[in-house]
């Protein structure tokens, strides 16, 4: 493991830079629009979904106080009282005249001398003091305002949640004498929240001031009854029911997911408005997009450390090439042969196989250097290399050893064998035309053959070739000389 790290240290160092790099930038990307979300959904779309509403809310109390105005300082309706109270029937019909033209769900009066309810099918009922259901009257009453909106169940409508608009009759001489007014129905509400819970899926409801919700859309009807006992929601509730008719930004977690809220008192209906939105679904796609971020990511760092370790292995094949290469011929060099040889010695010893080698000498290099110049000797090199390896076979090793010296090995090959290859390559060196530009190159070489003796070195095995090669040339060059392994002592 240790000799791995130290080999792709850098690689190692690339790819953990790139890795934390984009890890680091998707984390934050991540958050950032995470938190951005967040804050986007809590500072405007839940406070601009309350303000709609409540716009809404009071565009729809502001038509039936107007009403109640007019019945409130109508003298038909003061005369009446104050006349006693005659024919019922005409504020009956007053009453009803008042429902058909405004399409309000109920009118009414409560007269203050004989506490009589008054609606648009006669006479309800009696207001009493110690009725709990008749506590608004006595509210309106005393109140200094002239109206208040108020939420009860309408009797006159079968118990309907209703929207009472309660408001002070007065005589000509500005003394209480009854109660007036109209009510409505939530239907425009519960149209209004259905809606935008629809298009924006957001839960939307009103809790009364203990926590109870409501009114809600239809999709909340059956979730939950009260804020105060409902997971979740019920650790915040005391900072919905705070009586401020400014937005309040909360949240909670449900079910693992968070909830963003937004709260605020309507002081006209007593109620409070919430508005809230699970961000999961909003987080989704962008968790979706963080793991897909980091997936590309693991796969350009993955791409460019096989980029990169494929150009380090070249440019480390290429310094190897280049330390084990003779740049000139491109043949082996005396380092690298020196390490093939030891495991050809290796190899052979093991196997039991025969190895030869040949060294050869080119014949009167010097003059070449001399008569044509070292251009000339540089190519002589090169072609000279280029024919050994035509001759020799693939598994055969040809190394430059020096000079105009080269030395082959030849795995597994007898002498005789190597005899035959090599006069091959002497006579196609002696009849091959080095081809200068104005003049024909002639060279030939001089050769030696001799056989690797098991567990000699190779100073041994060169010094044995050169001493052969050494007689090849006093003989008179061109020609190959076999050169015989020493004898073991047993032999002798």
């Amino acid at each position: 493991m240790r000799p791995f790290v130290h080999k792709y240290r850098l690689l190692l160092s690339i790819g953990a830079a790139l890795i934390v790099g984009f890890l680091a930038t998707s984390i934050v990307a991540y958050h950032v629009s995470n938190q951005s979300i967040r804050n986007n959904i809590g500072d405007q779309a839940l406070p601009l979904t309350g303000d709609t509403i409540y716009s809404e809310i009071q565009k729809d109390i502001l038509r039936p106080v107007f009403i109640s105005s007019l019945m409130a300082h109508d003298t038909f309706v003061r005369d009446w009282i104050i006349n006693g109270e005659q024919q019922p029937e005409q504020l009956a019909r007053y009453l009803a005249e008042i429902r058909q033209k405004y399409g309000v769900v109920t009118s009414f009066l409560v007269s203050d001398k004989t506490r009589r309810y008054y609606y648009s099918g006669g006479t309800l009922k009696t207001v009493r003091e110690d009725e709990p259901r008749d506590a608004w009257y006595f509210r309106v009453r005393q109140m200094p305002t002239d109206y208040e909106t108020n939420v009860d169940p309408d009797m006159a409508n079968r118990d309907k949640m209703t929207i009472f608009i309660n408001h002070r009759v007065n005589d000509f001489h500005g003394n209480f004498i009854a109660a007036t007014g109209v009510g409505m129905t939530f239907d425009t509400m519960v149209h209004l929240i259905d809606s935008y819970q629809q298009r924006f899926q957001r839960d939307i409801y009103f809790v009364d001031q203990q926590g109870n919700i409501m009114l809600a859309g239809k999709s909340m009807q059956a979730v939950r009854s009260a804020i105060t006992t409902t997971p979740g929601i019920r650790d915040i509730a005391g900072h919905i029911l705070n009586h401020d008719t400014q937005p309040t930004k909360l949240e909670y977690s449900q079910d693992g997911a968070t909830v963003l809220l937004n709260s605020r008192f309507i002081p006209e209906l007593n109620w409070y408005l919430v508005v809230e939105q699970n961000v999961e679904n909003d987080i989704r796609p962008l968790r979706q997009a963080f793991m897909l971020n980091l997936a590309i990511s693991a796969a350009i760092t993955l791409l460019v450390l096989v980029i990169i370790l494929t150009a380090v292995k070249q440019f480390q094949n290429r310094l190897e090439n280049m330390a084990a290469t003779d740049a000139m011929t491109g043949l082996l060099n005396r380092q690298a042969f020196t390490f093939v040889f030891k495991q050809a010695a290796l190899d052979t010893h093991r196997s039991g196989e025969t190895m030869s080698g040949i060294m050869f000498d080119i014949d009167y290099f010097k003059q070449v250097n001399d008569t044509y110049g070292h251009l000339a000797g540089d190519l002589v090199l090169r072609e000279i290399a280029q024919l050994a390896r035509r001759t020799f076979r693939e598994s055969d090793i040809i190394s430059r050893w020096g000079g105009e010296e080269f030395l082959v090995l030849l795995k597994g090959c007898p002498q005789d064998r190597a005899f035959e290859l090599a006069e091959k390559l002497r006579n196609a060196i002696a009849s091959h035309d080095f081809a200068l530009e104005s003049v024909t190159l002639r060279a030939t070489i001089s050769i030696c053959i001799t056989q690797y003796v098991p567990g000699e070195s190779l100073s041994d095995f060169f010094l044995r070739a050169d001493e052969g090669l050494y007689q090849a040339k006093h003989r008179g060059r061109n020609q190959t000389t076999l050169m015989p392994p020493p004898k073991r002592n047993d032999q002798m």
